[in-house]
C-alpha cells in the first residue's frame, strides 16, 4: 500500500529543560518578559502627576478662564476650518467633524460663562 505523506521526522523526545543551556535560555527569556510585562502594573499605580508648566493660574477668576477658554475654542474651529478647506475627501470630512465637536465645546463653555456673574 501506497503511503501519500511522508514519516514525521524523528524528534528528540527529551525535555527541553533538560540542558543546562536551555534552563539557562528559559531563565533569559522570562526575564526579558517580566521587564517589558509587567512594568505595566507599576505604571498604571503611580499617582497621576499634572505638568505644573502649563497650570492655569488658581487665583484667577471663573470668568476669566471660561473667557480664554472660548476664544481658544472659537481660534481652534478657525484653524480647523481653513485646514479642512485645503483637503478633500474622507479627511476632508473627518476634520470638519472634529471642527464641530470643537464649536460644540466653545458653545458649552459661552453658556458657562453666561451663567456666572460678572465679577467687580
Amino acid at each position: 500500500m501506497f503511503k501519500p505523506t511522508l514519516n514525521p521526522p524523528i524528534t528528540d523526545p527529551a525535555s527541553p529543560y533538560e540542558s543546562l543551556d536551555s534552563k539557562k535560555l528559559n531563565e533569559a527569556a522570562e526575564r526579558a518578559l517580566d521587564y517589558y510585562l509587567k512594568p505595566a502594573a507599576q505604571i498604571m499605580a503611580t499617582p497621576y502627576q499634572p505638568n505644573t508648566m502649563f497650570f492655569a493660574n488658581p487665583k484667577s477668576d471663573t470668568e476669566s478662564l471660561l473667557a480664554n477658554a472660548s476664544e481658544t475654542l472659537g481660534s481652534a474651529t478657525v484653524m480647523l476650518g481653513d485646514f479642512a478647506a485645503l483637503l478633500e475627501g474622507t479627511h476632508r470630512k473627518t476634520l470638519l467633524g472634529i471642527a464641530q465637536v470643537v464649536m460644540l465645546g466653545e458653545l458649552a463653555v459661552n453658556q458657562a460663562l453666561d451663567n456666572v456673574e460678572p465679577s467687580k
